[in-house]
């Protein structure tokens, strides 16, 4: 037994010889009432470290360590979400009502990576023309390891075009072209510097985001590389998700399999196409689910594998989110809470 362990075992046999002669050091007037009460919360407390200290020893730390986890986990459905759910927090909602089916460390502060773009695409959709032309600039230039869409600067694509390369293909490049875009048209300084430009557009997006009832998330870009400042909950996600879908251009945007594109503004007409990379749409992905028809993909590092879902069965409609699982069982997440969902709606 470690050395630390058997002075503390130490020190807890001398309180309790302490409390074994409590009475007499009463009557001796060498203790008083609150002593005794102190020692004995003192030995209570030294019992629950003693023990805890053997659980550990017993079972091994990686095997404490998940009993801790289960111990920890905030949810309706504790069996559910320890054996079906891998994600660090996940919540499924009825679309038609509102009512949380499950939930999972929903309140928790994650990182929502590319599932950012939901609430970039609902401004967009909100405060913009789809038919107008917006130029690409600087801003399409890519960042290192990050998702795009392949634009490049010069080009011109029509709102429509760039809502899709931001939803499908998960274009940071679109994003950016977005976010400056609205700023622009908003504030009627179409002059801002890109910089600027996606700060405005995020001030944009807290208070959209405030508005739809995500009072615990911040953001401070269109795309949702990370950032420590930049984050949600998958309560508040589900919130944003929830009014987007609201918006018919939006349910049809993220129910798109395949896309594609042109360009104008250079000396020959680019062409783009866009492949969905949500493969709950996608029949031969091998995590393909009947009724899905959406929504948002995401990954970082510090985020993991995200996934915001939607799907449609005998008129009923659900929406899932996953956080923090990984590459493989961030589908599987989904799946299972998607077949949960309609199962409790199915009773």
């Amino acid at each position: 037994m470690h050395e630390e362990t058997a002075a503390a075992m130490g020190r807890g046999l001398a309180i309790l010889a302490e409390l074994v002669q409590g009475r007499t050091f009463r009557q001796r007037n060498r203790l008083t009432e609150e002593r005794v009460g102190s020692m004995k919360q003192k030995f209570a407390l030294f019992v629950c470290i003693v023990a805890v200290v053997l659980l550990v020893n017993m079972v091994g730390k990686d095997q404490w360590s998940r009993v801790w986890g289960h111990v920890k986990v905030q949810t309706n459905d504790r069996q559910f979400a320890m054996n079906e759910i891998r994600g660090e927090a996940a919540i499924l909602m009825d679309q038609r009502t509102g009512k949380v089916l499950f939930y999972k460390n929903d309140k928790e502060r994650m990182y929502p990576a590319s599932t950012t773009k939901i609430l970039t695409a609902l401004l967009a959709l909100e405060l913009g023309d789809l038919d107008e032309m917006v130029q690409v600039g600087e801003e399409a230039v890519p960042h290192p390891g990050e998702s795009r869409a392949g634009l490049v600067p010069g080009q011109q694509f029509k709102l429509i075009d760039l809502l899709h390369a931001l939803m499908l293909p998960s274009g940071n490049d679109a994003a950016r072209t977005i976010a400056i875009h609205i700023a622009g048209k908003v504030s009627g300084r179409e002059d801002m510097e890109p910089d600027e430009a996606i700060d405005y557009f995020a001030q944009l997006m807290n208070k959209r985001a405030k508005q739809a009832g995500a009072k615990q998330s911040h953001f401070v870009n269109p795309h949702g590389l990370h950032d420590e400042n930049h984050y949600t909950t998958a309560r508040d996600l589900m919130m944003i998700a929830s009014e987007a879908i609201k918006n018919e251009q939006f349910r049809k945007i993220v129910n798109t399999g395949q896309y594609t594109a042109y360009s104008k503004g250079r000396s020959h007409a680019d062409t783009l196409s866009f492949t969905n990379t949500n493969q709950l749409l996608q029949r031969n992905s091998g995590y393909y689910f009947e009724g899905a028809d959406g929504i948002k993909t995401g990954f970082t590092d510090q985020a993991g594998y995200c996934l915001v879902s939607s799907a449609t069965r005998y008129n009923a409609g659900l929406i899932a989110i996953v956080l923090k699982s990984t590459n493989d069982e961030v589908w599987r997440d989904s799946n299972h809470l998607l077949e949960y969902g309609f199962k409790a709606l199915s009773q």
